[in-house]
């Protein structure tokens, strides 16, 4: 990848368990960007979720800050998250993959709070999440694919679709100082 342009406000997107939040962390990491995950800001204790007011506040004020990387889904606010981002990154893995990263995920934090959760939100085993998390590709992505779509001509996409194409792209924005080429 050579030097093209400068990422300041950055979407991250994708299914469950396609390591949206790791990868924003990481990409935080190299480019000195303030993190922001949507599940904190999303979920109260005891798996609450935000009044949708509120939640299209909060996500409002969030999107003022000069520079961000934003991770998570929530279609409820993906319009005014494109509107105000200069990049979208979607990982777009396998639901096998993501599936499997689920899993991993319930056993590894069993009972416990992920670092980019909600405080007094452990880990749970879901039957319809992980339903949900298999079916993405046939039932979300069409409809992540056409908000993209609108978008594109203002907007910076880029797909990844493997565990190996994150990585190659998280060691060219350390090599070059969160500066990509499409």
């Amino acid at each position: 990848m050579s030097v093209v342009y400068e990422m300041r406000k950055v979407l991250v997107i994708g299914s469950s368990g396609a390591g949206k939040s790791t990868f924003a962390r990481r990409l935080g990491e190299v480019s000195g960007l303030p993190v922001i995950h949507l599940d904190r800001l999303f979920w109260n204790a005891d798996w609450v979720e935000t009044p949708k007011d509120q939640w299209r506040e909060r996500v409002a004020d969030v999107l003022k800050g000069e520079s961000w990387i934003i991770d998570g889904n929530y279609g409820g606010t993906m319009e005014m998250r494109l509107e105000a981002c200069d990049t979208v990154i979607f990982l777009d893995l396998p639901a096998l993959v993501c599936t499997w990263s689920v899993l991993k995920r319930v056993i590894l934090y069993r009972e416990d709070t992920r670092p980019d959760m909600a405080n007094g939100c452990p880990e749970r085993f879901d039957w319809e999440f992980l339903k949900w998390t298999w079916n993405y590709p046939v039932r979300s992505r069409p409809g992540v694919e056409e908000r993209l779509a609108k978008v594109r001509d203002r907007k910076r996409i880029i797909t990844l679709r493997s565990r190996r194409e994150m990585e190659d792209f998280l060691v060219a924005a350390s090599a070059e100082n969160a500066i990509y080429e499409i």
